[in-house]
């Protein structure tokens, strides 16, 4: 991504996400006390197949427009290229698969499921949807939980904490694909590289992530809702996926891309962040009573998240460094691996276990902790520059 105006605008602007978020939060309790049945009422208009509702419309548009704005600054041409750097290519999709998603459902299981198991409480339960396409009678068991009638609806009960490990699963299986752009920017990393690795992750996603997250969800003795998987890669990643390649193709096709870059990207910006926002709205106002009546929730589940993302930050860091990255190549690398894809995840959660659940509060309180975090790792990047070789056009570069 070109270090041009509407970069360093973006900049600015998502560097005061976590104000943002925080401010949501309080917005999304406060709207929950006045108006309860307002996030009840959008999280009803849904498609529905089969007469169980599969796609939360309100959840679909906005990430659409969280996700579009991303999907649309990639140039597919870059993926072949991207062939030629083989190891950071290489240690990108091996910690973002094949350490990263089990690392996250040990660390949870670990802390939900035993070390705060007494301050959540062994026998508080969360109510979430059946999986899609099942029909049980009332009372039977299914994984760790069983089918109840609430307010004339099936749902299945579960242990309050293992629904808080649900959310935790989606977060350790979506790699992030759009804030690391972000990161990458503000670590003085490869845009080229960044921007590659988007793509790669954002098709890889397209197969792992219903793979990987039905298995950990079935490991959890959770729900293993395939169909339902499957088709949220498709409607959260596919789509929009789809959407920009198409757009960029036939803009700067039809107004060159100069206006493309100059004039079309920053419009796109603020609808990307309004999107994100909107959608924390309606997850906090369904949430404000938990928080507000034990606010350490956030607190069980924050810890686990920082852990994690502290220790796949430093297995990515360190690797690249063992394997003698360049710094442009490693900070980017070490930062998509730390990060998640939480739109995809809190949406997820949302659709697959109701927005009132435990797991989508899980998947919010990724959002909370990931914003500063991230910022912190930069600043340990940027600090740690002369741990790996850098090109002499790097040297001496300021953060703007």
């Amino acid at each position: 991504m070109p270090e041009n105006s509407s970069t360093r605008k973006m900049h600015g602007f998502e560097r005061l996400l976590t104000l943002w978020v925080f401010l949501c939060m309080a917005a999304g309790i406060l709207l929950g006390r006045l108006a309860p049945q307002f996030a009840r009422s959008l999280d009803d208009i849904t498609i529905d197949v089969g007469g169980a509702p599969v796609i939360s419309i309100p959840i679909a548009v906005c990430l659409f427009f969280m996700m579009f704005p991303i999907m649309v600054k990639i140039d597919f041409t870059e993926v072949v290229a991207a062939g030629k750097s083989k190891r950071p290519v290489f240690l990108t999709l091996f910690v973002n698969w094949c350490v990263k998603p089990f690392t996250m459902f040990a660390i949870s299981s670990l802390f939900l499921g035993t070390i705060f198991l007494g301050f959540i409480g062994p026998e508080a339960t969360d109510l979430v949807k059946l999986p899609f396409g099942l029909d049980l009678p009332t009372g039977a068991q299914y994984g760790a939980g069983s089918v109840v009638v609430q307010d004339g609806v099936k749902l299945l009960q579960i242990p309050l904490w293992r629904s808080y490990l649900a959310g935790c699963i989606l977060l350790g299986v979506a790699p992030c694909t759009a804030m690391v752009l972000v990161w990458g920017y503000l670590a003085r990393g490869s845009d080229a590289h960044t921007l590659v690795m988007v793509a790669i992750n954002s098709l890889t996603m397209l197969v792992l992530y219903g793979v990987l997250g039905g298995f950990l969800l079935g490991v959890g003795r959770l729900p293993i809702p395939w169909q339902a998987l499957l088709l949220s890669i498709g409607v959260y990643v596919a789509l929009p996926l789809i959407a920009g390649f198409l757009s960029r193709k036939w803009i700067i096709a039809s107004k060159g891309e100069a206006w493309f870059k100059q004039t079309f990207l920053p419009v796109l910006t603020p609808l990307t962040i309004s999107a994100l926002l909107l959608t924390l709205v309606l997850l906090f106002s369904f949430k404000g009573d938990v928080i507000l009546e034990n606010p350490l929730t956030i607190v069980w589940i924050a810890v686990p998240l920082v852990i994690q993302t502290l220790l796949i930050f430093g297995v990515g860091y360190g690797l690249a460094r063992l394997f003698g990255l360049r710094y442009a190549d490693a900070a980017p690398t070490a930062m998509i691996g730390a990060s998640n894809h939480f739109e995809v995840a809190i949406a997820t959660a949302a659709m697959l276990f109701g927005l009132s659940s435990g797991a989508a509060l899980a998947t919010v309180v990724g959002v909370l902790i990931e914003v500063p975090l991230m910022l912190m790792l930069v600043k340990f990047c940027l600090r740690t520059r002369s741990w790996f070789p850098v090109e002499p056009k790097q040297q001496g570069q300021a953060l703007s």
